[in-house]
């Protein structure tokens, strides 16, 4: 069959409902994680074309932040492809953004995901859905969510993934800084402060009230479920959160919840309404450089533009 000299693949951003992290291991430096992801509508674009080298251009939200060499996790990821199959080569790869950079949305990890999908596609690898997950996972613990999308609960380092037993759509609203935050900072301020207060660390567990609303469909117990262990570290990098967390919550949103290791806070609505009510307010309080709106789940990483056949 004739392959296509281009291929699009779209991704998702991700929302964490809930993040239980567990204690430290010191000898991977990695902590257990248990969580529940939800990929939402706001999404970047990933295009890949055979080339003669392999290059890298990025354009949109962020693009100045965001490594357009071979530390991209995208050029990882079709690098990787190309491991596995013969028939594959280099390519000039192509970023659109629109999830915020170190925003605590996994956009690099969507751009991975994107590659990855889009590699296997541009080559006709066909990959097994057991090696593309494990190729997601090496390049990064949120990658195989950013493949899978929907609703799922993690383990592991949250790249153990089960689909949740989810109804309904949720309305979402973000609340983005103009001030990125590294992931590894965050953790290592949790462990800062929970060792200042002695806390004993149990092993992670999700709530199965929050698994309960999301089986009932009810946004109003999933908003009161909403949780993540990072955000008091967030908070304490950024203070100015605590004040956006604020804002939301005096407008009524279900729930507010900094999303992964921040600093974007993501805020759930009722319905459509009340999210742009929660916009207007966020952004006329002046407390975040830009706010969006989306819904909730959307799917993983898929092939929007296959390209003309050579």
């Amino acid at each position: 069959m004739p392959r296509p000299d281009a291929v699009t693949v779209r991704a998702a951003a991700k929302v964490n409902l809930e993040l239980i992290v567990g204690p430290r291991d010191d000898a991977t430096g990695y902590h257990e994680l248990a969580t529940v992801f939800q990929a939402v509508n706001l999404h970047d674009d990933v295009t890949l074309r055979p080339a003669p080298d392999y290059s890298l251009t990025v354009s949109g939200r962020g693009a100045d932040q965001v490594p357009t060499d071979a530390t991209n996790l995208a050029w990882r990821a079709a690098l990787a492809v190309a491991q596995e199959h013969e028939g594959a080569g280099p390519v000039a790869i192509e970023i659109v953004k629109d999830i915020p950079v170190a925003g605590g949305m996994a956009g690099g990890s969507a751009d991975a995901a994107a590659a990855l999908v889009a590699a296997d596609a541009l080559w006709g690898a066909h990959l097994d859905r057991a090696t593309t997950q494990a190729i997601a996972a090496r390049l990064g613990a949120d990658v195989p969510f950013s493949v899978l999308g929907g609703t799922a609960v993690g383990t592991g380092r949250g790249d153990e993934l089960v689909p949740a037993l989810a109804r309904g759509s949720y309305h979402w609203v973000f609340a983005f800084s103009d001030e990125g935050l590294s992931t590894p900072r965050v953790f290592a301020e949790l462990d800062r402060l929970r060792a200042e207060r002695g806390e004993q660390v149990a092993r992670p567990e999700i709530s199965q009230d929050l698994m309960a609303a999301l089986l009932a469909g009810d946004e109003v117990a999933v908003g009161r479920a909403l949780r993540n262990d990072l955000q008091e570290a967030a908070i304490s990098l950024q203070p100015r959160l605590a004040e956006t967390l604020e804002v939301g919550a005096e407008c009524g949103a279900l729930g507010g919840v900094v999303s992964g290791s921040g600093p974007t806070v993501a805020f759930l609505a009722r319905d459509n309404e009340q999210a742009l009510d929660i916009a207007v307010a966020l952004t006329a309080s002046g407390v975040a450089q830009d706010v969006r709106r989306a819904t909730g789940p959307a799917a993983g990483a898929r092939v929007i533009h296959p390209g003309k056949e050579q």
